[in-house]
């Protein structure tokens, strides 16, 4: 599967002014990464565990 084909989501955090903003897929097996900047660039993969892990981390350190 192509990352043109993949459902890209916009980060809620991700403001409308054009500053960093991040864009997720999630796959079977695979979480991809990329900047919704620049969609060519080649996005970052991780295992659905490590991106379970990546975001509890995320939350709990703004609490």
């Amino acid at each position: 599967m192509s990352t043109t084909e993949l459902a890209w989501f916009k980060s809620s955090y991700s403001g409308g002014g054009g500053g960093n903003c991040v864009e997720v897929a999630v796959c079977p097996e695979t979480v991809l990464v990329r900047d919704s900047k620049d969609t060519q660039r080649q996005s970052l993969a991780a295992s659905r565990d490590a991106w379970s892990a990546f975001t509890t981390l995320a939350t709990d350190s703004r609490a």
